[in-house]
């Protein structure tokens, strides 16, 4: 099926027999199936195909953890591979040649002054099981408890990784400011509004009164994901590790999503030049399965056995497939592809915006990316940021859903579109997701005839 052709519009009642008995039967608690009503049955890179015979481009990529997209050859080798070998597939945290393997591509793929003192801890398979390892670790090693993290991050729905992300409630973690050039909380952005988002973070270590004790650790996201695909300024996170450094604070960086090429580096901190003490891996790492682990130097390593455990720790075919991700990923210069095909990206989206008022800013890094809807006509802020429009940002998801591309919403208020291609994707599929994205853009915001006259039909 070419990328272009068109797609039927109705399922079958089958396919609505198997979403009906979905929410009669889930929880209420269930996300991507409210907004994608889907029925995948066989999907192959960038593309999957629902059980009503529809094919849709996916820009959601397991929410970044197919980087490779779905299927591919050297992910489905790997996993036949151990599969047929009649190695054990559960061996709780013991040494396996899988583990070894995975371990010794990871190590090569970190930068040298990491790598070289580190030490790994095998989680439970999900990111937010290794944000609460690195939280544990940093507490162990300082004897400090308290925490400092950042407005609009995100880091898990576990206890500890909630209390360090942008919706907790009623948390002792400190809050800093997180430079966003559209909405700087400062009211200024650019290189003024970071700078003013370091000298608070400094002031609060630093004042006595300020009612902020030694933190056990600062935890931060390169690009804030879920916040709305926000990068940091690569200046702004060197004073970060240089604020911690000079006041024997770890740091700890989360590259759940941004890991494994998705920004335009092998990792994201790679941008900036920074080594982090603690840094958090999951999703892309597992090769499309679940496999989560922390990273960190070697003097934090305080704790005792069994400090932190899990039962599902050691995922053989996570591993062979996070190996052989990794690898390929590696030997095929992915990272740079990503970072050469994001900028392109990017610029077809800015013209994009420079066409709709209804874009307030575009922004993201390699294959991250993130376009901010925006109500026009709304009272603008200090910096000349408009209200957010997240009626319009569900609009335009349900009419890039109708034309075949899937697509994800973030931000403050669900108002980002975001786009998280896997990092195989071609000149001619990224094309094609931009000409649908603009066209689901262009019937969201037209004008429908209401009973008065017309109306936009977001409103």
């Amino acid at each position: 099926m070419a990328l272009t052709e068109s797609v039927p519009t109705a399922p079958p009642p089958g396919h609505e027999g198997i979403l009906r008995r979905q929410a009669q039967r889930e929880s209420a608690a269930r996300t991507y199936a409210r907004s994608l009503p889907i029925v995948p049955v066989r999907a192959r890179g960038l593309t999957i195909e629902g059980a009503d015979g529809r094919r849709y481009l996916d820009c959601l990529s397991g929410a970044g953890t197919l980087a490779l997209g779905h299927n591919h050859p050297v992910v489905l080798e790997a996993v036949r591979t151990v599969l047929d070998s009649g190695a054990p597939l559960h061996v709780l945290d013991l040494a396996t040649p899988v583990k070894d393997a995975f371990v010794t591509e990871l190590f090569a793929s970190l930068p040298a002054e990491l790598a070289e003192n580190a030490r790994i801890q095998f989680c439970g398979p999900a990111g937010t099981d290794a944000v609460e390892a690195a939280l544990t670790l940093v507490r162990t090693a300082t004897g400090r408890d308290g925490l400092m993290a950042f407005s609009g991050a995100y880091h898990g729905m576990t206890a500890g990784a909630l209390a360090a992300s942008g919706g907790a409630r009623h948390t002792a973690v400190t809050r800093l400011p997180y430079p966003y050039d559209y909405r700087c909380p400062f009211g200024t952005g650019g290189e003024r509004g970071a700078e003013l988002a370091a000298r608070w973070t400094e002031s609060l270590l630093d004042d006595p009164k300020s009612g902020v004790p030694d933190p056990a650790g600062l935890i931060v996201e390169p690009v804030q994901g879920e916040g709305g695909v926000i990068p940091a300024p690569d200046a702004w996170l060197r004073r970060m590790r240089e604020i911690t450094a000079a006041r024997s604070i770890p740091l700890i960086v989360d590259e759940i999503q941004t890991g494994v090429g998705r920004t335009g580096a092998f990792w994201a901190i790679e941008h900036s030049g920074i080594v982090p003490d603690v840094l958090v891996l999951s999703k892309a790492i597992g090769g499309s399965l679940p496999l989560a682990v922390i990273v960190y130097r070697e003097e934090l390593d305080t704790w005792r056995p069994g400090a932190h455990a899990g039962t599902f720790r050691g995922n053989q075919l996570a591993m062979a497939a996070g190996c052989a991700t990794l690898a390929h990923v590696r030997e095929a210069g992915l990272d740079r592809h990503a970072a050469a095909l994001g900028a392109r990206m990017l610029a077809r989206l800015r013209a994009l915006a420079a066409a709709h008022p209804c874009i307030g800013d575009v922004r993201g890094r390699g294959l991250m990316l993130g376009v901010e809807l925006v109500d026009p006509e709304g009272e603008a802020g200090p910096a000349g940021e408009l209200p957010a429009a997240p009626g319009l940002a569900a609009a335009v998801q349900r009419a890039c859903l109708e034309r075949g591309l899937i697509i994800e919403l973030g931000g403050r208020h669900q108002s980002v579109v975001r786009l998280l291609p896997p990092l195989t994707l071609t000149d001619e599929q990224a094309e094609a997701i931009l000409d649908r994205l603009a066209d689901a853009l262009a019937a969201a915001v037209r004008p429908t005839p209401g009973p008065t006259g017309s109306s936009p039909t977001t409103q």
